[in-house]
């Protein structure tokens, strides 16, 4: 990824993505529940074969209705299985993932690379500590002193290194606020640059913490983080 050149990434079926985008959550209406209930109040789950709801994507791609197909939360035998379906027509253009310095994914994005599909991170700057989502006693990630130290340095935020070191590893970032001043802030990236010994701290601040961990679907038979990566 030549982020001097340009900031957008080629993707596998020839269209392009932005390297930086703007995540967004809307608010929740009656009857629209992102992950429905049942009367107990537990998660309804249901059983498919990933390799059908591809071919279902690739169908829609066919027809017009969208340009590019890809998956989130894969690990590396999932993206396996869809590169592997007899008949596949279309490989997965990106993989979003959970990413940041306390899980660089650094497996997975070489995996990723090496099948020729785009790494796309969320919660780059930790999480918004949703307590529906997020542990409470979860690590402050734009509080790490490592961080905090190295954006003393480029005079930038914590946030603004983290997002950096990503995008220099060839990684798209998403970054979500909803602060217009932190908003306008996570766009300027693009004019400065890392160190090769900022990134080597940086990739030593891994501990593989996951923020997200999708515990309501531990005992799903497609749960993802059962393997290393």
């Amino acid at each position: 990824m030549d982020l001097k050149r340009s900031r957008a990434v080629k993707l596998n079926d020839g269209h392009s993505m932005p390297v930086l985008g703007l995540g967004t959550l809307a608010p929740e209406e009656p009857g629209e529940e992102l992950l429905p209930k049942d009367a107990s109040g537990e998660i309804v789950l249901d059983a498919v074969d990933l390799r059908e709801t591809w071919a279902a994507l690739e169908k829609c791609k066919d027809a017009g209705l969208t340009k590019s197909i890809g998956v989130s939360n894969f690990n590396h035998e999932q993206l396996d299985m869809i590169l592997n379906k007899p008949g596949l027509k279309y490989k997965p253009v990106c993989n979003q993932v959970e990413c940041h310095p306390y899980l660089n994914q650094s497996k997975l994005l070489e995996f990723c690379k090496s099948k020729d599909i785009v790494l796309v991170a969320y919660s780059v700057l930790g999480s918004q500590r949703d307590p529906n989502w997020v542990q409470e006693d979860s690590p402050h990630l734009l509080e790490d002193p490592v961080l905090k130290e190295i954006a003393k340095k480029h005079n930038r935020n914590p946030g603004q290194i983290s997002m950096r070191f990503l995008l220099q590893r060839g990684v798209v970032v998403l970054a979500k606020s909803f602060s217009e001043k932190r908003i306008k802030e996570n766009f300027q990236v693009f004019d400065f640059e890392l160190t090769p010994e900022d990134m080597k701290a940086i990739e030593g601040l891994n501990r593989n913490f996951r923020y997200f961990k999708l515990s309501f679907a531990v005992h799903h038979p497609c749960y993802p983080y059962s393997e290393e990566y």
